[in-house]
């Protein structure tokens, strides 16, 4: 698949790049950018959107048993991911980098680490609890797929007129 070049980079530096831009447009729902970075990173978070849409909902019912700490043996049911979610969420995992949640200015050290210990990586939770459901809705409400992100022009960067866009998950 043919890419565009986006300036003097060398291949490392263009997937550096277009991974750092699909990661943040995640994460933030809208960046600024180049028009011709704009639209490599849109069929790059296009395809990872798809992904989350079409597991999303993918789990199986698990019972696990233990013994606690008297000695008892105890059953658990627990919602885990089905094998091809699982396989969709490494994908995405291996594609964006690693986001890590805010501290919030009223919060505590400890209470930030209660709040934040489960979530691992939080961006890749985000596609999958938040935008891929929504996504899955917009599609059958629509009858449609795709078109997830949209891009508005705001003109010329001063300096070197390079036009500039803003690219945001609509």
């Amino acid at each position: 698949m043919a890419q565009r070049k986006l300036g003097c980079r060398n291949a490392a530096q263009r997937k550096a790049l277009i991974r750092n831009q699909v990661t943040n447009l995640i994460w933030y729902g809208r960046i600024e950018t180049t028009l011709a970075r704009a639209k490599e990173v849109r069929s790059m978070a296009e395809h990872l959107i798809t992904l989350a849409i079409n597991e999303c909902d993918n789990n199986v019912q698990v019972e696990k048993t233990f013994n606690n700490d008297k000695g008892q043996t105890v059953t658990v049911t627990v919602q885990n991911d089905a094998p091809s979610k699982l396989h969709a969420r490494r994908q995405i995992m291996a594609y964006l980098y690693d986001v890590k949640e805010a501290k919030q200015d009223d919060e505590s050290k400890s209470a930030y680490a209660a709040r934040t210990k489960d979530n691992k990586y939080p961006c890749v939770e985000k596609l999958f609890r938040e935008i891929g459901p929504k996504y899955k809705a917009r599609n059958a409400e629509k009858n449609c797929a795709g078109g997830y992100t949209r891009i508005l022009k705001k003109g010329p960067r001063r300096g070197d007129a390079a036009e500039m866009v803003i690219l945001e998950l609509i």
